[in-house]
């Protein structure tokens, strides 16, 4: 069995990465200009990676699958980004963020490489912010922060239900500053076929451009995949189409190690499935789990409209089951929670797939405004009437209403 080097740093996992980012050999600017590195990707990573390269003096080629990379899948980002800055001043800090972080990933993540990326994301904000971001803001200016799932603390920066937009614009800004200084070359519609290595080393690629067909090879002194994901190959999953694994995969016939091919996630934030014939499904922030209240009928194949349905007859399964997290438990654990009462019969009708999610007393309690400032398009108005069939009323009307989510949406974000 062939056993990886990660390339860890030894010793204590809090100082680590400092002490190997220290003694790293640098290069001087002078010859950075003479080293090219090829960028496979124009997402968030991917445009951020070849214009920090290219504000470094490295010459970048940067390869965008889509017709611009404005039109990276980062854009479908909604919630929020994660950074232990404790604006909040409730306890927050790198350790916590670390172990919530873990967590998360069900502890399936390198532990060294989550405790650098808890460490640096407070400078990620701040170079966010300073891009460009219209984060959201406190009423003296300050940056607003609020809760996210898997977390018992307010860490989370967002720009109300398009964070990821916002984020990839800036990202986009900069590397469009980088084209224009004649430090990267961009190349869109071009899709890696294989990758070229030689003695163990990436160092070129072979790309089909799509526009005309001919295939095209391209040679550097290292090579960077920034590929996104590959949710596309379960079913019903939130990603958009090009988010398969062909790019995961050439990597891997060429000798790269793949590790945990299943490790995708199961959100738990996205509409309710309509029929057998449905190809894709639309994802909702899971922001709206700071709010909203996740329930189910107590009744097995209860048909009645959510407002007919009282109180004392819901389960709020969430709330019962992880008194300490909520409805902000981390998105696995209530994705399989709402499978589970799901497949108890307890799912909403047509389909019994989904759950509600109830934004009545949030309404009540703060008002609509208050909630559509906070959470934008991401928030969608199907309010009902009593003993009626379900159509929609106006998302004018006073009365609190429930939103229909489900958590059978594959992403990985």
């Amino acid at each position: 069995m062939v056993v990886p080097d990660a390339r860890l740093p030894t010793g204590p996992i809090e100082h680590g990465w400092r002490r190997r980012c220290a003694e790293l050999r640098l290069v001087n600017p002078a010859n950075k200009r003479a080293l090219h590195v090829l960028v496979v990707g124009a997402g968030l990573a991917g445009a951020g990676a070849a214009a920090s390269l290219a504000e470094q003096g490295y010459r970048v080629t940067c390869f965008c699958y889509q017709d611009s990379a404005r039109r990276a899948h980062s854009i479908a980002a909604q919630g929020g980004i994660n950074a232990a800055k404790n604006y909040a001043n409730d306890g927050d800090n790198v350790h916590r963020l670390f172990e919530d972080t873990l967590r998360g990933g069900d502890y399936r993540s390198r532990e060294a490489n989550v405790y650098r990326l808890a460490e640096l994301s407070g400078l990620v904000i701040d170079h966010c912010a300073a891009q460009g971001v219209p984060f959201a803001r406190e009423y003296g200016g300050h940056l607003a922060n609020r809760s996210f799932g898997g977390v018992q603390v307010e860490r989370t920066f967002y720009a109300r239900g398009q964070t990821g937009q916002q984020l990839l614009l800036a990202a986009y800004g900069a590397l469009a500053r980088q084209v224009r200084r004649g430090r990267v070359t961009m190349l869109p519609r071009r899709e890696v076929l294989d990758l070229v290595v030689r003695e163990g080393e990436a160092q070129g690629v072979i790309v089909r451009n799509l526009r005309t067909g001919a295939l095209e090879r391209y040679a550097g002194h290292a090579v960077v995949l920034a590929t996104g994901g590959y949710g596309t190959i379960y079913n019903l999953s939130t990603l958009a189409m090009g988010c398969n694994a062909t790019a995961a995969w050439r990597a891997h016939v060429r000798g790269a190690l793949f590790a945990n091919p299943s490790f995708v996630q199961i959100h738990p934030t996205c509409l309710m499935a309509h029929g057998e014939h449905q190809a894709k499904l639309t994802l909702m922030s899971e922001s709206l789990r700071n709010h909203g209240r996740i329930w189910v009928p107590a009744k097995p194949h209860d048909d009645r409209a959510p407002e007919d349905i009282p109180d004392a007859e819901r389960d709020y399964y969430l709330e019962r089951k992880y008194p300490a997290y909520g409805n902000l438990a981390p998105r696995d654990i209530a994705s399989r929670a709402a499978k589970e009462v799901c497949d108890r019969g307890h799912g909403v009708p047509p389909t019994g797939r989904g759950v509600y999610l109830d934004f009545a007393d949030a309404i009540a309690r703060e008002g609509r405004g208050a909630m559509k400032e906070r959470y934008g398009t991401s928030l969608r108005c199907t309010p009902r009437s009593p003993g009626t069939t379900r159509t929609p009323r106006p998302c004018g009307s006073t009365r609190p209403h429930t939103s229909r989510w489900a958590g059978c949406g594959s992403t990985t974000t």
